[in-house]
């Protein structure tokens, strides 16, 4: 625990605030470090360290520093750590109702997290799996089948309906920040949109946030966008790809395609993307993604195909 134990200001540095501050929080909260050797000043552990990033985060996004502090003081208890000292999620209340399938320890995790509707549990799990697996990974491995998951008990009971709706704010929020913290430079060459009457948003947010990881610039449109809205887009902007999602077959009308595909700028790349859309009825020249991965690996290759002829 010793060679893990920081001080307060390397602490300081690893959050970007004053040390000060950390005395604030400490003083007036109980942030502080809990790593204690005779003779010497206190140490923050890995433990110390994450509930302090909760603190930073909510603070950051406007919560009060005491109502940022009672989410804080939430976090893993000391010393439940597993796998190179990560914080273990906490087991108690809740139950284990959400299926998640063949998915591993993470999404069970998770799972148990939305059933207790403990929102610091959730983001941290998906702010962890994130830094460590990276969008697309952290998409097919831990969210969409804990998604998945309440969207079948829904289906079921027609319960959980708080859950989901805390889950989504929660996976919203944390692919906002990979947006933040990405580094894309140029002009946005991608334009995402959902269809028609489309509502469901997260895996485009998923697609934004995957694409800002790979340095892709994009637009974002959002959901239930009109197809006349869509092509004034289209005809304004010149994306080299769309990709229009769908969720349901309600809202895969082909006819928003084809209309993309008559407009005077006509992109290089129209994705038909979500489980929405049927193979069958799409118009040709439109591509339907098998996942996530290949919309971004599409996405980024029609990008630099337009950078290099531009170039050239």
């Amino acid at each position: 625990m010793a060679d893990e134990a920081l001080s307060a200001g390397a602490v300081a540095r690893r959050l970007g605030v004053a040390v000060t501050t950390l005395r604030t929080w400490h003083q007036r909260y109980g942030l502080g470090p809990s790593h204690h050797v005779p003779g010497h000043h206190r140490r923050y552990t890995p433990d110390d360290l994450a509930r302090l990033e909760i603190m930073r985060r909510l603070t950051n996004e406007g919560v009060s520093p005491a109502e940022a502090a009672r989410w804080a003081r939430q976090a893993p208890e000391p010393g439940q750590h597993v796998n190179g000292g990560q914080p273990r999620l906490r087991r108690d209340g809740g139950g284990t109702a959400i299926p998640v399938g063949r998915a591993g320890p993470a999404a069970r995790g998770l799972a148990r997290a939305a059933m207790r509707l403990d929102p610091v549990a959730i983001s941290l799990a998906i702010t962890q799996s994130l830094a460590a697996n990276g969008v697309i990974a952290t998409w097919e491995g831990l969210l969409r089948p804990v998604l998945a998951g309440i969207g079948e008990r829904h289906a079921a009971t027609a319960g959980l309906i708080d859950v989901e709706h805390l889950v989504s704010r929660c996976v919203s929020e944390s692919f906002a920040t990979v947006v933040r913290a990405g580094t894309v430079t140029g002009p946005a060459r991608i334009l995402l949109s959902c269809a028609d009457e489309e509502q469901h948003t997260l895996p485009l947010e998923a697609l934004a946030a995957a694409l800002s990881e790979a340095g892709v610039a994009y637009r974002m449109l959002g959901a239930r966008v009109p197809p006349a809205a869509l092509v004034e887009a289209v005809n304004r902007t010149g994306p080299a790809g769309v990709v229009v999602w769908s969720h349901t077959r309600a809202t895969a009308d082909p006819r928003q395609l084809t209309a993309l595909l008559a407009v005077p700028r006509r992109p290089l790349l129209v994705l038909a993307a979500g489980p929405g859309w049927r193979a069958d009825t799409l118009p040709a020249g439109v591509v339907r993604p098998i996942d996530l991965a290949e919309a971004v690996s599409l996405a980024s290759a029609v990008r630099d195909s337009l950078e290099q002829s531009t170039a050239d």
